[in-house]
């Protein structure tokens, strides 16, 4: 690969993450296609204030180097009763990007709530994503110890959404 098109690819990276924060957006994929066997997979995204956990990530093929960024980190109080939801056993994920909705319409009751009994299909939340919302279900019965999530909160795919035990 040339320094002129690296510094290029490293111009379109930066421009994509400008798109990222001026339009609000939380993630962004795009491929460029040089050739028959040659391309650049770029996957852009930011976390938002809820979730400064994760890392923002570019990701670029590998014979060029990867750029990573590490969301600022939260100050650390202690590091033994910090737990991450994300690595309990009863952890239910998003599936994808979107919106949070606890309920099925404002003003109505939430689908769960802690302490909630819930069977194995019964619905948890809603994610809204283009425009398209997607129920998502308990994957096992048992009782929802806690909500990681708010209503109209935005997500990311592997986001805690729900601990059930």
């Amino acid at each position: 690969m040339t320094d002129t098109r690296h510094e290029a690819d490293v111009a379109f990276i930066k421009a994509l993450a400008e798109l990222l924060r001026e339009n609000d957006l939380t993630e962004l994929q795009v491929k460029r296609e040089y050739g028959e066997d040659d391309s650049l997979n770029v996957r852009v995204s930011r976390v938002s204030p809820a979730l400064a956990a994760a890392p923002v990530q570019v990701a670029v093929p590998a014979a060029a180097p990867v750029a990573t960024a590490a969301a600022p980190t939260a100050p650390s109080a202690a590091p033994a009763a910090i737990e991450d939801p994300a690595a309990h056993p009863g952890a239910v994920t998003s599936p994808m990007v979107g919106t949070i909705y606890l309920q099925a319409e404002p003003g109505a009751a939430p689908f769960v709530s802690v302490g909630a009994s819930v069977s194995e299909g019964d619905t948890l939340l809603i994610v809204e994503a283009m425009k398209t919302m997607n129920h998502i279900h308990a994957p096992r019965a048992g009782t929802v110890k806690r909500i990681l999530v708010g209503d109209g909160d935005a997500v990311e795919f592997g986001t805690p959404l729900v601990i059930i035990e």
